[in-house]
């Protein structure tokens, strides 16, 4: 009788031990990794001007990513709206990519008539399963996505965006 009650006593301490262990092993918070944005930082990019441009050393500051083409109407009628947003918030450790689904021909022309300070990488074709990786779905242009400096999705848009959305981006740190 005497064993019979240590052991369930010993037992019903294994079980209370345990449920303390996996209570707070799930209220404790664990960091979400997305595997697309864990990838973006290694991407290497083609300029339109020639060259390369690597995203790691990016990383650490607030980063607008905005997906687009010289063929989308909607891309080209907020790209100013971009600029603007990006020469006012450069300074205040903004980062901004033009990410071209286009090509290099395509793209240059284009920047003749449309200057723009932030980069302007290219990604042809493959530049829509990228943005799909990033959330994506439907693969529409044009697509922005805003990480924030602990390099964390802070926004995520499909379709052209409004001043006040893009105004809205300087909230983010």
């Amino acid at each position: 009788m005497l064993k019979r009650r240590i052991l369930i006593g010993g037992v019903a301490l294994t079980a209370a031990a345990l449920g303390v262990f996996f209570s707070r092993r799930r209220d404790t918070p664990v960091e979400p990794v997305d595997p697309a944005i864990a990838a973006l930082w290694g991407l290497e990019f083609e300029l339109p001007q020639g060259g390369k441009m690597g995203l790691a050393n990016l990383r650490g500051k607030p980063l607008i990513l905005n997906f687009w083409a010289t063929w989308c109407p909607p891309c080209v009628e907020e790209l100013p709206l971009l600029e603007r947003f990006y020469l006012q918030n450069s300074t205040k450790r903004f980062q901004m990519l033009g990410i071209a689904v286009d090509n290099a021909k395509a793209v240059n022309r284009f920047l003749e008539k449309m200057p723009l300070s932030f980069p302007t990488p290219l990604a042809g074709l493959a530049g829509i399963e990228l943005s799909k990786s990033l959330g994506n779905l439907s693969g529409g242009l044009p697509f922005t996505i805003v990480l924030n400096a602990a390099g964390e999705v802070a926004v995520r848009h499909i379709g052209k965006l409004s001043e006040s959305q893009i105004a809205a981006f300087s909230s983010i740190r």
